[in-house]
């Protein structure tokens, strides 16, 4: 289900990278809410959650709520 909502872009940003586009996994709510719920599950108390640049700032943020945890962007 998850695997399936995750796009390839071949050659992008440049030729022989494969992105990853995760953006239709983001719109579909069930597939990020599960998404979520399995990157929570299985720790234990935490006091913050770290996500690092773009697509960890998205993700980390409703793990740590999901786990009332505070957040903590990291940037290069």
């Amino acid at each position: 289900m998850i695997e399936a909502m995750i796009r390839d872009i071949p050659d992008f940003p440049q030729p022989g990278i494969v992105f990853k586009d995760i953006t239709p996994l983001l719109a579909d709510g069930p597939s990020f809410t599960a998404v979520v719920a399995a990157l929570a599950s299985g720790h234990g108390p935490v006091d913050k959650v770290a996500g690092i640049e773009a697509r960890g700032f998205i993700l980390a943020a409703p793990v740590a709520c999901k786990l009332g945890a505070g957040f903590v962007p990291v940037r290069k």
